[in-house]
């Protein structure tokens, strides 16, 4: 099984990659699980202009064929103003359509404060739905108060980092990939075609 963690975080070092890393390292204690993370900040991903997704080329085709080659995926962004990240979004924005269809997807996110806690409900889980993609219930939020000297500090975030990361293991080894019924098909065009 290929689990894909992505960090949409732009800052360095990212309290994001820090709650992943945590995750994808449970996950990979599972027999027969390869983790692998693709981080934003290090990617060269151009801006999503519309076109069809296969026409892109070089860091922007690799990131969406290591999306569409995942088995399972953890997704993770610290939100600014309620929000996720652009770079995130910017790679949504350039995946096909089906590319996360019948997966499953643990969602983390970070921020200042427990503000910004119900955007996981309110901004990615309708994201992961829109791409037909289950998103594996126990979405796990840490804010600053849960680090310390450059570490996940807090063993609570700790424990359901990990309890997420065997979900999305147990769902993804054991569920059917179904995704329900598709979108109607809209074709993409660049903006150059509108």
């Amino acid at each position: 099984m290929e689990l894909l963690a992505i960090s949409g975080s732009p800052s360095s070092p990212s309290k994001t990659v820090l709650a992943l890393s945590v995750a994808l390292a449970r996950a990979g204690e599972h027999d027969d699980v390869r983790t692998d993370l693709l981080d934003l900040r290090e990617q060269e991903l151009v801006f999503g202009d519309g076109r069809d997704p296969a026409d892109y080329t070089g860091a922007t085709r690799d990131a969406i064929d290591r999306v569409v080659a995942a088995d399972a995926l953890l997704v993770g962004t610290p939100m600014y103003r309620g929000g996720y990240t652009g770079r995130l979004k910017n790679l949504f924005d350039v995946l096909p359509n089906d590319a996360l269809a019948g997966k499953p997807v643990g969602l983390v996110a970070t921020g200042g404060t427990d503000h910004h806690f119900l955007a996981l409900e309110h901004e990615l889980k309708p994201l992961v739905g829109f791409f037909r993609a289950w998103a594996v219930p126990g979405a796990v939020y840490a804010n600053n108060t849960h680090f310390a000297d450059g570490e996940l500090a807090d063993d609570g975030v700790r424990g359901r980092l990990h309890d997420l990361a065997d979900a999305v293991v147990t769902f993804a080894r054991h569920m059917p990939a179904v995704a329900g019924a598709a979108a109607p098909d809209i074709p993409r065009r660049s903006a150059a075609e509108s």
